[in-house]
């Protein structure tokens, strides 16, 4: 599993510590600050570093350092319970669906900023009427595949990466399923790139807009 991460250190250990048994987890340290590479080493994580920033590139990378197989992608932040990776997971391994997607499910009120919510709504909206597909979430829990991953050649790398996922989805005929998973407020002491504040929120709505132009 892939977790994308920059200034994660307080989110990690607890994290880490519930990955399920069968899991690989593979921390994608993206010019974090805090130490959270090294962190995530001493939790027993695989780590790898990259420089170019935005969320797309260190999903990126972690898929290709991903071995062949079923690849999960979760945030590091500690808004996501690992216990919950197999919703994901269980579908692509079956062979009911080629990437499935986790839909956020707030567990109590202010988990996820109004803001956020409105943005991200009206993303999917767009999204569907594109494609077709019956997503609600531009969400960043999901899984697939990673060969079928690589075969997409995704070129976004940064907040856009995981709407071009769904979009590329689409037009490929995969089988794109989402389920419902529960979105918990973040660890204390780390911040949210796109919902902790309206200009972050901007800054993905920018990215993903650029996408959906294209």
């Amino acid at each position: 599993m892939v977790l994308p991460c920059r200034d994660e250190a307080p989110a990690l250990p607890g994290l880490l510590s519930r990955i399920p048994p069968g899991y690989r987890a593979i921390v994608v340290d993206n010019g974090s600050t805090d130490g959270s590479a090294e962190v995530a080493r001493a939790a027993g994580a695989e780590v790898i570093t990259v420089d170019r920033p935005g969320y797309g590139a260190a999903v990126h990378a972690g898929i290709e350092a991903a071995a062949d197989g079923p690849v999960c992608v979760m945030d590091a932040d500690g808004s996501f319970d690992p216990a919950q990776l197999r919703l994901v997971a269980d579908p692509v391994r079956t062979g009911a669906a080629t990437l499935a997607v986790g839909r956020r499910r707030p567990v109590g009120r202010g988990v996820w900023p109004l803001h956020a919510r409105i943005a991200n709504a009206g993303l999917a909206w767009r999204l569907r009427r594109t494609t077709g597909l019956g997503v609600h979430d531009i969400g960043p829990m999901r899984c697939a595949y990673r060969a079928d991953l690589l075969a997409l050649d995704l070129r976004d790398r940064r907040f856009g990466y995981p709407l071009e996922l769904l979009i590329a989805a689409g037009r490929a005929g995969w089988r794109v399923v989402e389920v419902d998973v529960d979105y918990h407020p973040r660890a204390a002491g780390t911040r949210s790139k796109v919902t902790g504040t309206v200009r972050g929120t901007a800054r993905a709505i920018r990215d993903m807009s650029a996408v959906l132009a294209r």
